[in-house]
């Protein structure tokens, strides 16, 4: 496509079921390797006769690369055809995965994830770029809501589906479960994938590329080991240090280039803002359930890795179930009262993990946390559509990059903040009930993290309002574009 109106009309002109099969394929793949891991790591540890900070090192280089690569894809999806990018996106992860399958050792193993998380790290923001250049404004909610029943249906099997087959097969057989899908994608993406976004072959400034690099690496590594090594470690210190002042030089450079590798311009859209924000609140809030709970079946009730998974599998069930649905109540009512009615049962239902206690039973954390992932599905796919809907099309690749960014940043951020606060907060000369404490602490965090969004919700304009502002927008930019 050589223009923004041949984008536009290819959302009329083709069935767009196949190809949102084959995203929403690739995304699961992409999300559900992501989750697989985690359980396994025990396993590994014993096979490949490795420490568990050596091991750890599996999934926080997988977070690590893929958040790099993140940033870089607006600039990826500019310069590169759709077909061109996304099939090297799953051919990397493709290739990723097979490494990963037959690794001999601990180092080949790394390479493999290494090229899995380049793969993920393009494929997520080029689809949500894909879904929202081929459907009308009035038609993305149910799009989006669909690729949100992916993204909560990959993490609700992960850790089930880990936790059976590492006892029932090697951990080997984790990546032979992913390839035959990564396989079957590749195949029907390079018969029915279409060229959807539009190409201006941007500048390579490969300078903005290593001021990137450093600087969303760095804070996402410093964030993630500083839940381990501490606050106070130079790791972390440094490692923080180095990925502001980069980052904030890569702003800056940004600012100025003709042609920058990810536009900034994006926040001067008041709702881009206020959603991105309110998403990365979300995220945080999620974390507590995500990573948390867990520990806290796991090291203080004696539950095992698969229970825990089991935990979890109803939330995630509502969540994706929920999705398309409330996707489609968005194309209706717009996300203001979704948002304000969602983030009131997360905020509710978080505070009622702030008073755990030795005793509290299996059916209590699974009830509370699927009524968090009911308010967190009412909101996370309807905020992330409204605030991407108020770009014009020539933005959406750099907000889908941004979007996507930014919540791996408050995702590393808010690990590091929860379980600092649990082990901080832990009193342990009170025995269980005091380790506990921690775990309470650390929710009242998460709690007064969903407030922030709740009352940021109320930012989010009508549906009505929504629109015309929209309009305005696109309006100054094709008026800007002519001038």
């Amino acid at each position: 496509m050589n223009n923004v109106q041949g984008s536009a009309q290819s959302q009329t002109s083709f069935n767009k079921v196949p190809l949102l099969i084959v995203l929403i394929s690739g995304a699961f793949a992409a999300i559900l390797n992501q989750t697989l891991l985690a359980t396994a790591l025990p396993h590994i540890m014993v096979d490949l006769n490795l420490d568990a900070n050596t091991a750890q090192w599996l999934q926080s280089i997988f977070m690590l690369v893929n958040g790099i690569m993140i940033p870089i894809t607006a600039f990826l999806i500019e310069r590169f055809t759709t077909r061109r990018l996304f099939l090297t996106a799953m051919g990397l992860f493709g290739i990723g995965t097979l490494i990963c399958a037959v690794a001999p050792g601990f180092s080949v193993l790394m390479v493999g994830r290494v090229l899995q998380a380049s793969g993920a790290g393009i494929i997520m923001p080029l689809m949500m770029t894909i879904l929202f250049l081929i459907y009308p404004k009035e038609k993305r909610g149910a799009a989006m809501g669909m690729f949100g029943l992916v993204i909560a249906f990959a993490p609700a099997i992960g850790p089930t589906l880990s936790g059976w087959l590492v006892d029932q097969f090697p951990w080997r057989s984790l990546f032979y479960v992913i390839l035959p899908i990564i396989f079957i994608d590749i195949i029907v993406a390079y018969f029915i994938l279409r060229n959807i976004t539009e190409q201006k072959f941007p500048k390579v400034d490969a300078l903005s590329i290593v001021l990137s690099t450093l600087g969303f690496g760095g804070l996402l590594y410093g964030f993630s080991t500083a839940g381990s090594s501490g606050w106070g470690s130079a790791e972390v210190l440094l490692s923080i240090f180095v990925g502001a002042i980069t980052l904030t030089w890569f702003i800056l450079r940004q600012l100025k280039l003709e042609q920058p590798i990810l536009q900034f311009k994006v926040f001067q859209y008041k709702v881009f803002t206020i959603t991105t924000i309110l998403g990365m609140l979300i995220f945080i809030a999620m974390i507590g359930g995500a990573v948390i709970l867990p520990l806290f079946m796991q090291s203080m009730l004696g539950f095992s890795a698969l229970d825990s998974g089991l935990m979890l599998l109803p939330g995630a069930l509502i969540m994706g179930i929920m999705s398309p649905i409330t996707g489609k109540l968005f194309d209706k009512f717009g996300a203001r009262w979704l948002s304000i009615v969602g983030m009131s049962i997360l905020a509710v239902s978080t505070f009622m993990f702030t008073n755990l206690t030795v005793d509290t039973s299996f059916t209590y954390l699974a009830v509370v946390n699927a009524f968090r992932m009911f308010g967190m599905a009412m909101v996370m796919m309807p905020v992330t559509t409204a605030g991407l809907n108020q770009l014009p099309p020539g933005l959406i690749p750099h907000g889908t990059a941004m979007n996507n960014t930014m919540r791996q940043v408050a995702g590393a951020v808010g690990t590091a903040l929860l379980v600092t606060i649990m082990t901080s907060s832990a009193i342990p000369e009170q025995g269980a009930q005091g380790m506990v404490h921690g775990v309470n602490v650390s929710f009242i965090f998460a709690g007064a993290s969903s407030v922030l969004g709740l009352f940021l919700a109320f930012f989010i304009k009508s549906k009505k309002n929504e629109e015309e502002q929209a309009n305005a927008m696109v309006k100054n930019a094709v008026l800007n574009k002519e001038a």
